[in-house]
């Protein structure tokens, strides 16, 4: 057999309410490995790492870690037997120091909190990642990609041996994912055997050892990386052949649509551009860039200080959400769980929201079989994966949940869609049915502006990019002077 595994799983059957998760899955991790797990969004993938931390019970199957059976079946039960696991959404106290969320609970005995005691072992895990951050300090106030380091500390401290981390890079920009590969590869050389669960095959690659990939609950390979390209793996998590990631868009941008000049705002001054008919403009930035407030403001969500915006030859004073629409705006948020779903909401209701009278009678009643007719349709269109569309929203994985947010906006009237990382968190197949329906509503005049933090993206989606950072235009550039060092030279504050 060789090495012996750290984790086996075999068998693993999960369903949920009569749908099933998982159907008979094997998964095998080695001591001291980086090994990926990948799958479209719904494959099983998070399912799976919640039965082997203890979140979730499985219907059938074995867990053995290091050659013992483990009775798992709750999360406390799982830290025991050294599992700790990293969400895509943390679960932080924003309020209480980095300390008191690391040792969150082991704070003290009988009621009484040795603070010294509490922030020198804290203080140890942090410096043992690679990071000088203090843990005096109060989570509210650290940047996301600290925040990202004290959920890894937090596992750590429980002495995990397994580290499951899940989507991690999501919201990262790239010297921080840098700084946390640097950081994983360390915790491998210790012997910990870290699963990395990413949609991202440039950072698969660079990064792990091993993959597993799953599809519809099912295992559909596995072995060495080096055995794999990105194109066969992908092929095996969408279960055919991948002719193109960025499909070909035909049609010519024309005349001029929405034209800004001058816009400022809480976080960008002077910013002026032009989008016309059938055309997709990028916009690139880091985080933290001004590139959000920038399209909030167009938008109406954020006020603005100056500037004016010009739709179709008007000028427009939009100073709301309501105004943006009734102008011919469309905007899909960067955070769609706070700011693009209600989550406890249903599928079908989530798709209505900017259908309201489409889908209700004169007096302003609600027709539910018109609601669910809407819903079934973009359903269909863009391949939710949704048992049911009275089903609350929250219970659709991340991507299809994304798929929500984007088909709330098809069944509406509008001339410029605003697109704020429209693929994050979203499966390799599913990305290349955004990119379709992008080129389709270019195909009809639509004008498409889209911020995304992948430089592949930009590259192969926009007919020109506007690269702004700390507020400021750093300068446009055509789609023959598209590339990664020519954006990112203009990044830096560097000329053409």
């Amino acid at each position: 057999m060789g090495q012996a595994y750290r984790v086996q799983m075999q068998g693993i059957q999960k369903a949920f309410a009569g749908i099933k998760a998982l159907r008979g899955v094997d998964f095998f991790l080695l001591p001291g490995e980086i090994h990926a797990l990948v799958g479209e969004n719904g494959a099983g993938k998070s399912t799976l790492m919640k039965v082997l931390s203890g979140a979730y019970a499985m219907d059938a199957g074995e867990v053995r870690i290091d050659g013992k059976p483990a009775l798992l079946g709750t999360p406390r039960r799982g830290k025991e037997l050294g599992v700790g696991i990293v969400y895509q959404e943390f679960e932080l106290a924003d309020d209480l120091t980095i300390a008191e969320n690391i040792l969150i609970d082991r704070l003290g005995r009988h009621g009484i909190v040795h603070w010294k005691a509490l922030f020198a072992k804290a203080q140890a895990v942090i410096h043992g990642l690679g990071f000088d951050i203090d843990v005096r300090s109060l989570v509210r106030d650290i940047s996301v990609a600290y925040k990202q380091v004290v959920e890894i500390a937090k596992a750590l401290s429980a002495d995990a041996k397994i580290l499951i981390l899940d989507e991690p890079t999501a919201v990262l920009t790239p010297t921080e994912t840098h700084k946390l590969f640097e950081t994983m590869r360390a915790l491998k050389a210790q012997g910990v055997s870290i699963v990395y669960i990413s949609h991202r095959m440039e950072e698969i690659f660079s990064v792990c050892d091993r993959v597993t990939i799953m599809r519809d609950g099912e295992v559909t390979g596995s072995g060495p990386l080096a055995s794999f390209t990105p194109d066969s793996v992908v092929e095996l998590m969408i279960g055919r052949k991948l002719s193109t990631m960025y499909p070909p868009r035909n049609a010519r941008p024309g005349a001029e649509l929405l034209r800004v000049e001058g816009l400022s705002g809480r976080a960008f001054s002077d910013i002026g551009f032009t989008l016309h008919k059938g055309e997709v403009l990028g916009i690139f930035g880091l985080v933290g860039s001004g590139r959000t407030e920038i399209v909030r403001a167009i938008f109406g969500a954020d006020a603005r200080k100056g500037g004016k915006v010009w739709l179709s030859g008007r000028e427009t004073h939009i100073r709301s959400p309501h105004q943006g629409m009734r102008q011919g705006l469309a905007l899909i948020p960067e955070n769609r769980k706070e700011q693009g779903l209600v989550l406890d909401q249903s599928i079908s209701r989530n798709m209505s929201l900017c259908n309201i009278r489409r889908v209700s009678q004169p007096r302003g009643i609600l027709r539910r079989r018109k609601e669910r007719a809407l819903a079934e349709e973009l359903i269909a269109r863009l391949s939710v994966k949704a048992g049911n569309p009275i089903n609350p929203v929250k219970t659709l994985s991340g991507g299809n949940q994304q798929k929500v947010v984007i088909a709330k906006w098809l069944a509406a009237s509008f001339q410029v869609l605003i697109m704020d990382e429209p693929t994050r968190g979203v499966d390799v197949g599913a990305k290349v049915e955004i990119y379709q329906i992008m080129n389709q509503l270019a195909a009809q005049g639509v004008g498409i502006l889209m911020i995304s933090s992948e430089l592949n993206e930009i590259i192969g989606m926009c007919d020109a990019v506007m690269v702004v950072d700390k507020g400021r235009k750093m300068g446009a550039l055509s789609k023959e002077e598209l590339s990664e060092k020519s954006i990112m030279k203009l990044v830096v504050g560097g000329k053409q």
